[in-house]
C-alpha cells in the first residue's frame, strides 16, 4: 500500500482544522474561539497543501487537524486511515509586519559618510547623492561619477546624519528578531526581522542570500547584525524574488560592512563605522556611515526610490522631483509660483 509520507497527495478530502501556526498572516493573529466551520481550501499544490481557516485562531489554544482517508495519491490510492495531528498557537498575537524604515533626508544619498573622509578610486557611479558630516572630505569624483549632488560637511549632509541616526535607531529596535547562521549563504529567507547575537556578533555571506517577497512588492527585512557584515569575494550575491525590493532591505551594523570584490549587495547598509566596497562590488542600496568613512573602488552604487510610508510628510530639495511611496509615485511639479504633489 503506497503511504502519503512517498508520493504526492492531492488534498481532496475535508481537512477538519487548519495548522497555520505562524506570523504574518492576519488569520493567525486574532483572538477568536475555535473556527465553528470547516476551512476554506485556498490553495492545492502537491505535495503541499495551503489552507485558510474560516475565522482566526485563538492564542495559546490547541488544535487537532485531520486528513481523512478519502485523502488519495496520483495514482488514486487512499490513504489506510486518517492523518491526524495537534499544534498550538503562540501565547501572543502576532505582532503585525513590520514597515519599512523611514530614511528621512538620507535617503537622496547613495554614500554618506561621517569621518575622516569619502574616498573614491576608478569609475564607481552613484544614483544619487555624496555626503559627509561632520567632516568635509570627498575624495575622487571625479573619476567616480554620480546623479545627484555633492555635500561636504554642509547643513544638507549634517540633516541627514541625523536623520541616519533616528533610521538606525528605528532598525535595532524592531521587534522580534530569527536568529542568523554565522553565514547566510544558501539561505532563503521571506521577508521579516533577523540578527546576529552577543556569542555569534558577526555575519558572513557566501554564495547566495535569495530574499523572497512572496508576492508581496512591499515586503520587508531588517538584518540586525551586532558587529560586522562580510560577503566573499567573487562568491556572494543577494537575490531578490518573487516581488522583494531593495528599497526595503534595512541592515543595521553595529560596526562596520565589507562588500567583498566582484559580489552583489541589495539593500540600505547603516553601519555605526566604516563601510567598504571593495573592487567591482555592486551595492543596489545605499552606504550609510553614522561615524566612520566610506570607501569605494570601481562600484556600481544604485540607489533605490525611497522608502516611504503612505500618510508621512514628504520633503523634497530643489533638484529631486520624485520620491516613491509605497505603490505611488509623488511627483512635484509647478504652476506659476505654486508649487503642488501628485500623486500617481
Amino acid at each position: 500500500m503506497r503511504t502519503h509520507s512517498k508520493y504526492k497527495i492531492w488534498f481532496t478530502a475535508l481537512l477538519l482544522l487548519s495548522f497555520a501556526i505562524g506570523c504574518g498572516d492576519p488569520d493567525k493573529n486574532g483572538t477568536a474561539t475555535l473556527p465553528t466551520t470547516p476551512p476554506t481550501v485556498i490553495l492545492v499544490t502537491p505535495p503541499n497543501g495551503t489552507f485558510k481557516p474560516s475565522s482566526s485562531l485563538a492564542v495559546s489554544t490547541t488544535y487537532t487537524a485531520t486528513i481523512t482517508t478519502g485523502a488519495a495519491d496520483t495514482f488514486g490510492n487512499n490513504l489506510a486511515a486518517n492523518f491526524v495531528w495537534t499544534f498550538t498557537t503562540a501565547a501572543a498575537a502576532c505582532a503585525p509586519p513590520q514597515g519599512p524604515i523611514t530614511l528621512g533626508a538620507a535617503c537622496s544619498f547613495g554614500i554618506l559618510g561621517a569621518t575622516p573622509s569619502v574616498t573614491n578610486v576608478g569609475p564607481t557611479n552613484v544614483t544619487g547623492d555624496i555626503g559627509i558630516f561632520p567632516a568635509a572630505s570627498i575624495v575622487g569624483f571625479p573619476p567616480g561619477t554620480l546623479t545627484g549632488a555633492k555635500h561636504a560637511g554642509d547643513a544638507v549632509a549634517q540633516t541627514a546624519q541625523n536623520d541616519l541616526t533616528t533610521a538606525y535607531n528605528a532598525a535595532a529596535g524592531a521587534a522580534g528578531g530569527a536568529v542568523l547562521p554565522p553565514d547566510a549563504g544558501g539561505l532563503t529567507l521571506p521577508a521579516g526581522v533577523y540578527r546576529t547575537t552577543s556569542a555569534q556578533p558577526s555575519l558572513g555571506i557566501t554564495g547566495n542570500l535569495t530574499l523572497d517577497g512572496g508576492g508581496n512588492p512591499n515586503a520587508v527585512w531588517i538584518f540586525q547584525i551586532v558587529s560586522t557584515v562580510t560577503t566573499a569575494a567573487g562568491n556572494s550575491q543577494i537575490i531578490l524574488i518573487n516581488g522583494a525590493n531593495s528599497q526595503n532591505v534595512f541592515w543595521q551594523v553595529g560596526s562596520s560592512a565589507t562588500l567583498g570584490t566582484n559580489t552583489t549587495f541589495a539593500g540600505t547598509i547603516m553601519a555605526q563605522a566604516s563601510i567598504t566596497l571593495t573592487t567591482g562590488a555592486t551595492l543596489n542600496g545605499r552606504a550609510l556611515a553614522r561615524t566612520g568613512a566610506v570607501t569605494l573602488d570601481s562600484n556600481p552604487v544604485n540607489v533605490p526610490p525611497c522608502p516611504v510610508n503612505l500618510g508621512e510628510s514628504i520633503h523634497l530639495r530643489p533638484g529631486h522631483k520624485s520620491v516613491q511611496a509605497g505603490k505611488h509615485d509623488f511627483t512635484l511639479f509647478k504652476f506659476g509660483g505654486i508649487f503642488a504633489c501628485h500623486l500617481t
